[in-house]
């Protein structure tokens, strides 16, 4: 039997992070609108683009500002703030957990 080595096969590198949605280009979040907000992207991508909605940006957009950035149906809204929300919860985990790592060093 032959043994695949691609790729696939190999386990994820748990010291590589991904990098911070803060730091995120205009670019990294028209892929993050691609890939959570699937439906929506060809009806959204050019208004975050002409408003160039970075990461940091992103972070701070709330329901109201999708209004005002055009997005005008309420469920479209909803849809995307919520993926909003998720990724906003995904960094405070993240960030926690940085935290007790960090904690946890001072005291071993």
């Amino acid at each position: 039997m032959v043994e695949e080595t691609n790729a696939v096969n190999k386990p994820k590198n748990r010291t590589a992070r991904p990098r911070p949605v803060y730091l995120w280009t205009v670019q990294d979040v028209q892929k993050w609108l691609k890939r959570h907000c699937t439906d929506y992207y060809p009806l959204y991508s050019d208004k975050f683009q002409q408003h160039e909605i970075t990461g940091h940006t992103l972070l701070r957009i709330n329901e109201s500002t999708l209004m005002r950035l055009g997005i005008d149906i309420p469920q479209h809204r909803q849809v995307i703030w919520r993926q909003i929300l998720k990724l906003r919860l995904k960094m405070d985990i993240v960030e926690i957990r940085d935290l007790e790592r960090r904690n946890n060093m001072n005291y071993d």
